[in-house]
């Protein structure tokens, strides 16, 4: 094992058997204090294969630039079909050497418990331990359509636990809110720590579930700087009052970014997206009600014909340039105060908001790694850091 993990490990062990405490709240707290900064003291990630794709072979490509340009973390919205994370992370594990390697998001219930801890243990070993879970709830309708349970609280809660301990190398029996497991093992696990889990989530019952039982949160893209602010003060509160650490829970704020595209190609990476959260029932209530926004516009972007009959993600129905129509009936508020828009430093500009709202890490969508080394490596950066 490289020195960094071994050394990880020595320390939780010493400290779990100085202070009684358990594993993975000393694993939060170590593995909270390993984001890489730039200058300014922000982080950087981005996605590989942002929105729909047919073919999950130029995520090689992304990976490899997401690292040379020096992005902290190369995340994976995990969709059936074509972005398996398992499959890609160990892809992306044999083309890169540093760069964490996180989902973002996919769901405890997708996978049988020992499915996922072997998933997630054998990226860890391939990895070097690079390996970050990002967990998310999705909605009732999509699992019932596919015939899995839905998520609860605790569900999740005790999920999170099956996971860890499975990672460990415990036997797992179980019954209870996450199902009926009379046995389970990983009979062999890789000598690394268990990956942090970072739990996705937009309203307060959410964002506490984070800061009670998670190592992070990712939040929401098109939250604004002041929605991540209250959002990062909730998840902080309830880890404190869960006995924790507060800065142990790190923040990952999820950004929409178009620089320098024209209006045509902005409109449909920024607009097209924004459609695909609010036109989703309860959803895009939720994600107007974080923002402080007027939820009864939601109904004339509904009533739009090209969302007629659409049932789900609108952008799994419709092409691009259909998306792109239908974001006209937003209000320009609704996009350009809650993405980062612009010349290198307007985007910067707004990454600083982000910092200063709370944000330990900016995840950088819409944009694929290949298409941000102006903003990611350029003058923005250090332009911020001198101020």
């Amino acid at each position: 094992m490289p020195a960094r993990f071994q050394t990880i490990a020595d320390f939780c062990d010493q400290h779990c058997q100085n202070s009684g405490m358990k594993n993975e709240t000393v694993d939060a707290s170590v593995r909270a204090s390993f984001g890489d900064s730039d200058q300014s003291g922000l982080a950087l990630g981005g996605y590989a294969l942002p929105g729909r794709v047919p073919d999950p072979r130029p995520a090689i490509d992304q990976a490899i630039e997401a690292e040379r340009i020096g992005m902290s973390t190369l995340w994976l919205s995990e969709r059936w079909g074509t972005k398996d994370f398992g499959v890609l992370a160990g892809a992306f594990s044999q083309v890169t050497n540093d760069i964490k390697i996180a989902a973002g998001v996919t769901h405890f219930q997708s996978r049988h418990p020992a499915l996922l801890a072997s998933l997630a243990m054998t990226a860890q070993g391939l990895s070097d331990g690079r390996v970050i879970l990002g967990i998310g709830r999705s909605v009732d309708k999509m699992w019932s359509a596919v015939g899995l349970p839905k998520s609860t609280n605790a569900s999740i809660v005790d999920s999170a636990d099956i996971f860890r301990r499975l990672c460990r190398g415990e036997k797992v029996k179980y019954d209870g809110p996450a199902g009926t497991f009379p046995s389970l093992r990983l009979t062999d696990v890789a000598d690394v720590p268990v990956p942090p889990l970072v739990f996705a989530a937009i309203g307060p019952k959410g964002l506490a579930l984070a800061g009670r039982h998670f190592d992070g949160v990712i939040l929401h893209p098109f939250l604004t700087p002041e929605a991540v602010r209250r959002s990062t003060e909730t998840v902080r509160n309830a880890a404190e009052e869960a006995g924790r650490d507060p800065r142990s829970v790190r923040i990952y704020a999820t950004v929409i970014v178009a620089s320098g595209l024209s209006a045509e190609e902005e409109a449909a990476v920024v607009g097209g997206r924004a459609v695909s959260y609010y036109q989703i029932p309860t959803f895009g209530e939720q994600l107007a009600k974080v923002n402080g926004w007027d939820v009864d516009t939601l109904v004339d972007l509904r009533k739009h014909p090209l969302l007629a009959g659409v049932r789900g993600a609108a952008d799994s129905v419709l092409e691009r340039d259909q998306m792109t129509v239908v974001a006209r009936a937003l209000p320009e508020q609704w996009i350009r105060g809650a993405a980062a828009l612009g010349s290198p430093s307007e985007c910067w500009e707004m990454f600083e908001r982000y910092r200063e709202a709370g944000a330990d890490e900016l995840v950088l969508h819409g944009s694929t790694p290949d298409q941000l080394e102006d903003i990611v490596a350029g003058p923005g950066r250090s332009d911020l850091a001198v101020k």
